[in-house]
């Protein structure tokens, strides 16, 4: 029998075992205990987290919600219907995310950042960027200063909005909210122009398929969808996803933001958000508070519209932002900006009801539309005493601040006055006059919906209201002057308007603009 050499074999089997490469990994699997209305328990995934991504079977992805005892609540990112009992589920060791680029810009897309609107893949570098992120310390802030032009005269003259600032804009159903904040968009064509593009995004949140589909044409008809991205979650996509679309537009706006660049985020509406937010967490079983509402629909709100903010002007600041994603950070530049307008509808103009009053305690202002200026004709149906922006007057160009001081208080006076004057005959002088200023300042502040006004046309407008340079002109056809006027004023006095946009306001400019009312006026004298 041959002898057994022990250092031979040893050799042999040491060549063996380094050439053997092991490639074992551990994956942890859950399996689905029960599923429906978009809500799947799951056994088995002990080490979980909270606002981990995890996968179906079937290819879909989840998001961990709830944390029990012996299983995990989930919920599903698209249609439950692919989902069965007993099928596996695998953590992804991810939080939910959602592809950012510039390619993203232009695009239809849905809460998972996937194109909808048939034109292909998104194309170009991006970059994943967390759903949920913690908003900007105060050390990362900016106070706002800077304008964001809506277009819109009355918000422009008496509520501002300012480059990072959060203002609200509720009303009833039909008043005309989303036009606003769709006109604010359309005004932004101009900075695009400019080469200094505002980045819009528009969150669509349980509407209907036809009336998103409206809003992205109106937008490709007049060239703003060039600067814009919608996100959609339409009435007909399941519950989760109608409540994390604005965070995905909010990771959108973000990426611009955190980029050096200024954005604009509409989310329409905040009420059909906290509504699919409600039907979630009861379906997970949450204890329900105040109007069946879970206790934290306050911080989902919250800590989304506290990620709107002015960033500091300081590159090596913002580069220790907050859960700033890997591949963001050496491109992060300061001086961004996220505006939001959140949108929310009222029933019956009751703003104490819970979800209303939760968004006015957080956002920096609010526009108040109401029905009853809607039907009456005032368009947009500004309610000048109830509105407000916290960020006033440093939100304004200079020229506008001196022009539109006044106007506010002039508009609260003339609706105090105009309920009175129903009931007294005699009114004496002063009484008369507020009245009628008031009257041709209401005709003055009417716009037209897809109409924004650029800011110097807007502040020769105001400066008419302000000084009554109206009054030998009839009430019914102030609007008929005011197009004669900037006409005129385009055609004669174009420095002038160039000096008001400027932000200055001359006396050279101020004369122009009077010599100007008075040479139109002569034509529309009763």
């Amino acid at each position: 029998m041959a002898e057994v050499n022990p250092a031979e074999v040893s050799a042999i089997l040491k060549k063996q075992i380094s050439g053997f490469e092991s490639e074992a990994s551990l994956e942890e699997v859950g399996t689905v205990l029960k599923v429906g209305d978009g809500i799947a328990n799951v056994y088995g995934l002990t080490n979980a987290e909270y606002g981990e991504l995890v996968q179906f079977e079937s290819g879909l992805e989840g998001m961990i919600l709830n944390l029990e005892a012996d299983s995990v609540g989930v919920v599903i990112l698209g249609s439950s219907v692919e989902i069965a009992e007993g099928d596996t589920v695998k953590r992804t060791n991810q939080i939910a995310s959602i592809n950012v680029g510039e390619g993203i810009v232009g695009r239809v897309v849905n809460t998972l950042g996937q194109p909808i609107d048939g034109k292909g893949a998104i194309e170009g570098e991006t970059i994943k960027m967390p759903l949920e992120r913690k908003a900007p310390g105060v050390i990362y802030r900016e106070p706002v200063s800077e304008p964001m032009q809506t277009g819109v005269k009355a918000i422009d003259a008496m509520v501002p909005v300012g480059r990072g600032q959060r203002e609200l804009v509720i009303g009833d159903r039909q008043t005309g909210k989303t036009t606003v904040c769709i006109d604010t968009i359309l005004n932004q064509k101009e900075f695009y122009d400019r080469g200094e593009p505002v980045f819009c995004i528009y969150v669509a949140i349980g509407q209907k398929a036809s009336t998103v589909a409206g809003i992205a044409n109106l937008l490709e008809e007049k060239g703003a969808l060039a600067y814009t991205t919608i996100v959609a979650a339409n009435a007909s996509d399941p519950a989760p996803m109608q409540v994390y679309a604005p965070m995905a537009g909010a990771a959108i706006g973000e990426y611009f933001r955190d980029t050096g660049r200024p954005a604009l985020i509409v989310y329409d509406d905040l009420s059909k958000q906290a509504v699919a937010y409600r039907e979630v967490s009861l379906l997970l079983r949450r204890p329900p508070g105040r109007e069946a509402y879970p206790g934290d629909v306050f911080f989902l709100h919250s800590r989304l519209l506290e990620r709107s903010a002015k960033i500091i002007n300081d590159d090596k600041i913002a580069s220790q932002m907050n859960d700033l994603p890997e591949q963001l950070k050496d491109k992060v530049k300061g001086g961004g900006s996220l505006t939001a307008l959140p949108i929310i509808e009222t029933q019956a103009a009751d703003v104490s009801a819970y979800i209303p009053t939760n968004v006015i305690s957080i956002t920096d202002g609010q526009i108040f539309l109401t029905t009853d200026l809607f039907n009456s004709g005032v368009r947009p149906a500004i309610d000048v005493g109830i509105s407000v922006s916290r960020v006033g007057g440093s939100a304004q160009i200079k020229s506008m601040k001196k022009v539109a001081g006044t106007l506010k208080l002039d508009q609260a006076q003339y609706r105090e006055l105009e309920a009175f004057a129903k009931f007294g005959s005699d009114l004496d002088a002063s009484t008369q006059s507020t009245i009628e200023k008031g009257k041709r300042n209401v005709e003055l502040l009417k716009q037209s919906e897809s109409n924004p006004f650029p800011v110097e046309h807007q502040i020769a407008s105001v400066y008419l209201g302000t000084k009554n340079l109206l009054k030998e002109v009839p009430v019914e056809r102030v609007r008929e002057f005011e197009t004669d006027f900037i006409n005129y004023l385009e055609a004669k006095h174009k420095g002038a308007l160039k000096t008001l946009k400027s932000g200055k306001l001359t006396d050279e400019a101020t004369d122009a603009l009077e010599s100007a009312a008075k040479e139109v006026a002569s034509k529309y004298k009763a």
